[in-house]
């Protein structure tokens, strides 16, 4: 944590597991360069900045990138939002490099889920 900069304070979470499940992937999360760049503002409203590198099952590996918001000022189980963007040089996969993404995302105990829907 670093407190008290231009913009709030700041958390750093390592993200040590993850999963992607949806019709057309199934991927896991790789490497140890994934984590959540959290900046708490005065007002409680957190903003997300995460990065992390997925592979999926058959061996394509995805760059995972979205930013969004959570109010923490509403206490535990607020939901979260996203804008999740995907990059891959996967010719199986390339069709991600144009989704725009959205996510709302709870958290129980240590466990983050989202909810992503593509949008058409």
């Amino acid at each position: 944590m670093v407190s008290r900069t231009p913009v709030g304070d700041r958390l750093i979470y390592e993200v040590e597991s993850g999963t992607l499940v949806g019709e057309r992937i199934q991927a896991k999360l790789t490497g140890s360069s994934a984590a959540d760049w959290l900046v708490v503002g005065p007002d409680g409203t957190g903003t997300l900045d995460v990065r992390a590198v997925v592979e999926t099952d058959d061996g394509a590996l995805i760059f995972l990138h979205y930013q969004g918001r959570v109010d923490l000022s509403a206490g535990p189980g607020a939901p979260l939002y996203a804008a999740p963007l995907f990059e891959t040089g996967d010719d199986r996969y390339r069709w991600l490099n144009r989704v725009q993404a959205i996510a709302k995302g709870s958290l129980v105990g240590a466990t983050l889920t989202y909810e992503l829907c593509q949008v058409v």
